[in-house]
């Protein structure tokens, strides 16, 4: 048995995040390439639910509580009615809910990014592999996450930005 084959990172970022991104208002390189490193350094464009079972799910590794808070603390603020709306054009009626994160890459991007748009931090030039490492460690892993704003994963989100 080879090593396990992941998603082309390329085409996902021109067939997923990037389109994702422009539905929902909330794109440009420097989006697209963090997007496309959280990928890769959360579950390496290869699972869909974390390893031993969860509860992280999708490709971006987003836990059912993250993406329910979301939907109760920050999308029923009166001036994301556009962004729902869209947001909603992205998600299927099945399965429902934070469910929707494993097979849809679509609406899994998309909840991603809400995940780092709601912090207050300016994203990371296009280019900052090492700036965007940083923000996935301190806003998307956070510090009760296991992964470390180190070499290694600074190393995947350059490759993130080279796709």
């Amino acid at each position: 048995m080879g090593a396990p084959i992941g998603l082309d990172l390329s085409d996902l970022k021109v067939r997923v995040i990037a389109p994702t991104l422009t539905l929902i208002g909330m794109g440009g390189p420097a989006a697209v390439n963090l997007l496309a490193g959280t990928a890769l350094a959360e579950s390496g464009c290869r699972r869909l639910v974390q390893d031993g079972g969860g509860p992280a799910l999708g490709l971006w590794q987003m836990e059912p509580f993250t993406h329910d808070d979301i939907w109760t603390t920050f999308l029923p603020n009166g001036r994301m009615g556009v962004l729902v709306g869209r947001l909603l054009s992205t998600r299927g009626n099945w399965p429902p809910a934070a469910g929707q994160l494993t097979g849809n890459a679509f609406y899994a991007c998309a909840m991603a990014r809400l995940k780092y748009y709601r912090a207050p931090d300016p994203l990371p030039a296009a280019d900052d592999a090492a700036g965007m490492c940083d923000m996935w460690k301190r806003i998307y892993n956070t510090s009760l996450g296991a992964g470390t704003a180190d070499s290694t994963h600074v190393a995947l989100f350059q490759q993130a930005i080279e796709a």
